[in-house]
């Protein structure tokens, strides 16, 4: 018998039942096409990242949020930035008025990016960052900012978004029309892995296209279109696929349908190793391995009864852990009504080290794998996506780089959420879906007694001062020399834009003087209106 100390003991129920790695027929987890998880032995030798999204008010603010976090026992970072960023607007931009610092962290230069990881060591973190449009310049930031802190930008790990298909499709957060803003995508994967290697440069995200209100078929067939995508750009870019597709890494929603989300994430890693050996060629294991953060579903969330959302999310999170993430944020309960509160956030946090460390979930790889529902489910979410990639192929005449950009063209993608979303509702309306607390079981609402976050408009003064401040003490000539090498590479289109936007930022120059330069030349894009 083993001893209670040694690590088989680890591996035991409740009541003391020791229990193997794997169970069931088939290709075991860590074997191609990786159905059943990217590893071997998954959680038992290591647990998910819980990487919690944090970002409101100032740097400063999310700085001590931060904090917390990691001293609650968070293991990654993961920023969320105001809408002015987002869309590569200043703060003191007439845009800006009344959204500075509202529903994520203000960053207009380097100066906050520094402000914004004050204290902790770059060099030992894994950050992530939710950002699209702009995101090469936000990357360009935190390189300029760990460098200045003496950490090398090879040392860095984390992961930039970076996921510019899925804003035209679903979240809206885009700057330039589609094949400059891919070129911009390309440009990052390319100087991340000559001098990045613990970087993921792109992650391909499922989530906003969920949250947007599509099925989980879409969501999985939409994000997997868009990184062949990404593919093909990439290697119409020059680089080789084994290159770069090992930092490629994926965002997934986790909805409330348990077993319907555990059959996406294990068919989206049997597609994605199918195609990418097929297709693309690659013959490192390592780009045929798909590797996803996920999140729970923010639009699950309500603001009746929202105490009730802890349950949501602790079963949402389950899901993502029974179905092999590798990363997981779980949302706190109070999101449907304001930013989260340090309270909800700590909440949030306890119920993935509740799933970790009580449920034993993680003594088992994929523990639901050999079910006759579980399998047929997986194989029926891999049929209805391949369905998807054939349309889409259709529309680029054989190229799925095309197909994306045709059904954006013409409106495809975001008829077809739309019709989901509409239909979704309808069920809900009609309480042909019942949702706890909204149409079914509404008494027991009491919203005076919540503690909410709130950002006032102090916020957003001091940001301006902020911003201010950092143009007086900048050199005008050298931001202005900056700017117009941003301006003359983006017009050389086999140039990679990062080592201007290096230098730009290095000079001071603000994310949306950046901006600005690259509409210059690039155009701003208008989307067209889907009758």
């Amino acid at each position: 018998m083993d001893s209670l100390s040694s690590p088989a003991s680890r591996f035991r129920t409740l009541s003391g039942i020791p229990v193997d790695a794997v169970y069931g027929d088939g290709p075991a987890p860590g074997e191609f096409p990786y159905t059943r998880g990217v590893h071997a032995e998954m959680y038992r030798t290591r647990p998910w990242t819980m990487r919690m999204f944090a970002g409101f008010g100032t740097a400063t603010d999310t700085n001590a949020r931060f904090g917390e976090l990691l001293a609650a026992g968070g293991t990654g970072l993961s920023t969320a930035f105001d809408m002015p960023t987002l869309m590569g607007r200043d703060s003191d931009h007439d845009w800006a008025l009344g959204e500075v610092g509202r529903a994520g962290v203000a960053v207009d230069t380097v100066e906050d990016m520094a402000d914004l990881f004050a204290g902790i060591d770059l060099g030992a973190v894994s950050t992530s960052m939710t950002i699209n449009g702009p995101a090469p310049i936000l990357l360009a930031m935190y390189v300029v900012v760990a460098e200045e802190g003496g950490v090398d930008r090879e040392r860095l790990a984390g992961t930039l978004q970076n996921d510019i298909l899925k804003e035209y499709q679903a979240q809206k957060e885009y700057l330039f029309p589609p094949r400059p803003s891919v070129r911009l995508v390309t440009d990052v994967i390319g100087f991340t892995t000559a001098e990045m290697p613990r970087w993921n440069p792109v992650s391909i995200s499922g989530y906003h296209i969920r949250e947007a209100g599509s099925t989980a078929v879409q969501e999985l067939a939409f994000t997997l279109a868009n990184g062949f995508a990404y593919v093909e750009a990439a290697v119409a870019a020059g680089l080789h696929v084994d290159d770069f597709a090992p930092r490629l890494s994926f965002f997934f929603n986790s909805h409330s349908d348990l077993f319907e989300e555990v059959g996406k994430f294990r068919a989206a890693r049997r597609i994605w190793a199918r195609w990418m050996r097929d297709r693309y060629g690659a013959t490192d294991e390592r780009s045929l391995k798909l590797r996803f953060h996920t999140q729970t579903a923010g639009v699950s969330l309500t603001a009746q009864q929202p105490e009730v959302n802890i349950a949501r999310v602790a079963l949402q999170a389950l899901a993502g852990v029974l179905g092999g993430t590798q990363s997981l944020h779980t949302d706190s309960f109070d999101e449907a009504l304001a930013l989260p509160s340090e309270d909800a956030a700590r909440i949030a946090l306890r119920t993935q080290q509740v799933i970790a460390h009580e449920t034993g979930v993680t003594n088992v790889v994929d523990p639901l794998g050999g079910s006759a529902y579980v399998e047929w489910m997986t194989d029926e979410m891999e049929r209805q996506a391949t369905e998807v990639f054939d349309h889409l192929e259709q529309l680029g005449d054989g190229s799925l780089l095309e197909g994306v950009y045709a059904g954006i063209d013409d409106g495809w993608f975001v008829g077809e959420i739309a019709d989901a979303s509409y239909r979704h509702e309808r069920e809900v309306n009609a309480g042909e879906r019942i949702v706890v607390g909204v149409n079914e079981f509404t008494e027991g609402d009491d919203p005076s007694a919540r503690r909410l976050l709130r950002i006032g408009q102090e916020t957003e003064e001091l940001q301006r001062k902020r911003l201010a401040t950092v143009r007086q003490g900048r050199d005008a000539a050298a931001v202005a020399s900056t700017l117009a090498r941003v301006a003359v590479d983006a017009a050389e289109s086999t140039t990679n834009l990062m080592p201007a936007l290096l230098e730009a930022v290095r000079a001071r120059a603000t994310v949306g003087e950046v901006v600005d330069a690259l509409e210059g030349v690039f155009g701003t894009y208008v989307e067209r209106a889907v009758v």
